[in-house]
């Protein structure tokens, strides 16, 4: 892309911005190093990587904590049996420690294996094998003051024992001395102290006469020299030795942890990177928050269609005031959003260049900026200040001319700059191009810069390139009205007080305004007439007409803002009330669950009878199936219209089947129709016809006519209409066929069935004894009777349903 239009889309300021949330100096750097990408996979692999990672981050509550560079350590690295310094095995401990906690958190803390949830985050944390020895060396070897702990080894924690040691012995003499000699009021201080890695007593100038001894060095003021009594020489000669054992043991130590950190060093780069990228991510995270941003997905099919895009700049200074104190932190999303005036940029899939047209300061560049400035941060993997329904295509090259841009010292005029930079880009304009024009051609007479700028778009369109434009020039507006492929869009202004309201409304150009704007900002009035006049003296004011599409313009979109409010508080309604169905559902499903399981158990512990379990679980079934139609029926009778009229003949749906058929008869004394479907005829009741076009789904009612469902209490219904109105259970235990007599009932509710053919055959009589007792227990069942003989007599029950 042209690192040309990044400076003038401002895109490294956001890269600044960016580098500020950064905890550390690495992360800063890679956030100032980031450039937009051309390839369509990696653009969206760091959406993707952007987006679990805020979710990770929101998930484990962890938080990159500032640490080292590494750079310099693994230069050092690259030497042979090089002996790393403490302060550099320090800054290790610091880096390998905050990435092994990072890394814990990302794996599952039940299976201990990689988390599922952040495929892309893992792939990037555990791509080379962790430096576990070296980590557990730093970790035993250094304290958290940064020095080497006695135990780091056997021989260090001795030679630190008898240093102790040395030291008690050589403050209990120094107690005896003075207390013997009488010199604590020839020394400056109680303590005595190191001076060259020696022992030393801090005596007063004046007295060091007194006192035997050598005099190591003076203090600033001259008032206090550090001396060293004969009696300490035998003892600060052992402790020279000691100390120098001492280096000799963390230079022992120092080189065992630069070992393993060489033998290591994939495993120490890999983590330090990752630590890196952690640290970039979070600033993204941070710069997402303070504009409530998104990462969009770019798709090579998609259209220019930013739904309530900000710019990023002016967004972000709306957060730093508020960082400041200047801006309430009060403040929501929302009102936030009203601050900086969030605006649509869209174009139809057949559609390649926006025309933006209407009065100065009414926010024209702003629109092309921002569309330039989210394209390229989209482009870089960066959240940007837009709805998540929002998307863009793949846009490789970015190209702007915006401002002045001549030149004194290359004798290169505002319209000699634009020609240049445009011919040195034109044959490399291809269709993941973007063009920004701010005002194109207006450096030279308008007839032909508006030619000139005219040509300029058809060369575009050619391409399939897509472009922003700027304008003021008339017959630019026309063609964008006019031209295929060409969306027009104008600047919005208050038709009473004139102000700009950055909005945009599309599909119509708009005034420029000048008058209004010149005097706004203190124009003489005598100058302001004088214009006015030369205007109607040219003939070619078209201000009145395009006010009034202003006007008319601003109404629509405020009908359309009312309009969309509406519309979300529906939503809200309606995920509130679809969220309460299902929690009434789940309770509802789980009490009929409880009570079965109660049943079973109780029949289990013999408290109750075998007959008494399938009365009580018949009983629970119709409860069920009773809420269920009860609610149904409720939908239909908000949804059926009380007042239609139906005519014979007409072909209308029956609602519980979900069924078309023909109206046959027409009762409506007793609000009932016979209806033909399917060869069946049948009597209905109005409430259960609706006029073709509506269905069960369209008013809400559950649809009966699907296939064999599994229901929550894992019972299987059999939910098809056009099963079988017989019943057959010869051959069949008692406790079988009162199970399948149970279920057979239970389909015949749901698909509306109001008679039933029960064959038990004749035999004993113990079959067809068990089903009438239960049918006598069942509350769905009206009446029961035995079938005539040439229906099958006594071997057959005729069931009627309530």
């Amino acid at each position: 892309m042209q690192k040309r239009a990044w400076e003038l889309l401002e895109f490294n300021k956001v890269l600044k911005c960016l580098s500020s949330y950064a905890v550390s100096e690495s992360g800063a750097k890679k956030a100032l190093a980031l450039e937009p990408f051309t390839d369509l996979i990696q653009i969206n692999r760091e959406s993707s990587l952007f987006e679990e990672t805020r979710t990770w981050f929101v998930e484990s509550g962890f938080k990159i904590q500032d640490f080292p560079s590494l750079d310099f350590l693994f230069k050092q690295l690259s030497i042979p049996h090089f002996c790393l310094e403490l302060e550099t095995v320090w800054a290790l401990r610091i880096v390998l420690t905050q990435a092994a906690k990072a890394l814990n958190l990302l794996k599952d803390p039940k299976t201990g294996e990689v988390h599922p949830l952040y495929p892309n985050l893992c792939a990037l944390a555990f791509a080379f094998e962790n430096p576990k020895q070296t980590l557990q060396a730093v970790q035993r070897c250094l304290s958290d003051d940064g020095t080497l702990k006695d135990e780091a080894s056997p021989a260090l924690s001795l030679v630190r024992g008898e240093l102790r040691q040395l030291h008690q012995q050589c403050t209990r003499k120094v107690k005896e001395f003075a207390n013997t000699y009488n010199i604590a009021q020839y020394l400056q201080d109680e303590f005595m102290t190191l001076s060259s890695d020696r022992y030393v007593l801090p005596l007063k100038t004046n007295f060091k006469g007194r006192v035997q001894g050598i005099i190591h060095d003076y203090s600033q003021t001259g008032e206090t020299c550090y001396f060293e009594p004969f009696f300490l020489v035998e003892i600060n000669n052992r402790l020279q030795e000691l100390k120098r054992e001492e280096r000799s043991e963390e230079r022992k130590v120092l080189l065992y942890i630069s070992k393993l950190a060489q033998e290591e060093s994939l495993g120490i780069s890999a983590q330090f990177n990752f630590l890196v990228e952690l640290d970039f991510l979070q600033a993204k995270c941070v710069l997402a928050a303070a504009f409530d941003g998104h990462a969009l997905t770019i798709d090579q099919d998609a259209s220019i269609n930013l739904i309530e895009a900000r710019h990023p700049l002016l967004a972000l200074s709306i957060a730093s005031k508020e960082g400041v104190g200047e801006t309430p932190k009060t403040l929501s999303l929302n009102q936030k959003r009203s601050i900086v005036q969030p605006i649509d940029l869209t174009l139809n899939s057949d559609q390649r260049v926006l025309v933006v047209s209407g009065g100065n300061a009414g926010g024209k560049t702003v629109c092309l900026k921002t569309l330039g400035l989210i394209a390229l941060m989209s482009h870089a993997g960066l959240p940007v200040p837009v709805k998540g329904s929002s998307s863009l295509p793949l846009l490789t090259a970015v190209h702007a001319f915006i401002g002045d841009e001549q030149s004194l010292e290359d004798s290169v005029s505002t319209f000699t700059a634009q020609i240049e930079h445009l011919a040195g880009i034109w044959n490399k304009l291809d269709a993941s191009s973007l063009i920004i024009l701010d005002e194109f051609g207006a450096g030279t007479d308008p007839a032909q810069g508006a030619a000139l700028a005219q040509a300029v778009l058809d060369g575009i369109l050619e391409q399939k390139s897509y472009g922003i434009v700027a304008t003021h020039f008339p017959s630019l507006k026309a063609y964008a009205l006019a031209q295929q492929g060409v969306r027009a869009a104008s600047v919005l202004f208050d038709p009473n007080t004139k102000r700009p309201l950055f909005r945009l409304a599309y599909d119509q150009v708009g005034s420029s305004q000048a008058l209004d704007v010149a005097k706004a900002h203190g124009l003489p009035e005598s100058v302001l007439k004088k214009a006015e006049q030369y205007l109607l003296l040219s003939g070619e004011d078209s201000s009145a007409l395009l006010e009034r599409l202003n006007t008319v313009a601003v109404s629509k979109e405020l009908e359309i803002e009312t309009l969309k409010k509406e519309q979300l508080k529906l939503k809200e309604r309606r995920a509130k009330l679809e969220d309460s169905f299902k929690k009434e559902k789940e309770a509802l499903f789980n009490k009929i669950q409880e009570d079965a399981h109660k049943i079973l158990h109780q029949w289990r512990d013999n408290k109750i009878s075998h007959k008494q379990a399938l009365k009580e679980l018949a009983q629970a079934r119709t409860t069920l199936a009773n809420t269920d139609l009860s609610s149904a029926n409720s939908a239909s009778s908000k949804s059926v219209d009380n007042n239609r009229q139906f005519k014979v003949g007409q072909t209308v749906v029956y609602l519980p089947w979900d069924k078309k058929g023909e109206l046959l008869e027409l009762d409506t004394r007793k609000a009932k129709a016979r209806l033909e479907i399917n060869g069946v005829r049948l009597w209905v009741g109005l409430d259960q016809v609706a006029e073709l076009g509506s269905s069960v789904s369209n008013i809400g009612i559950v649809n009966t006519a699907q296939p064999k469902t599994q229901s929550s209490t894992g019972i299987s219904v059999n939910t098809e209409i056009n099963f079988a109105l017989t019943l057959d259970l010869r051959g069949k235990r008692a406790d079988v066929a009162i199970s399948e007599l149970a279920q057979f009932i239970d389909s015949a509710i749901v698909s509306g069935r109001n008679e039933l053919e029960i064959i038990h055959g004749r035999g004993t009589g113990a079959l067809r004894k068990e089903v009438h007792l239960f049918l006598k227990t069942f509350p769905a069942v009206k009446s029961f009777n035995l079938a005539n003989e040439d229906q099958g007599g006594d071997g057959k029950t005729i069931v009627v349903l309530r």
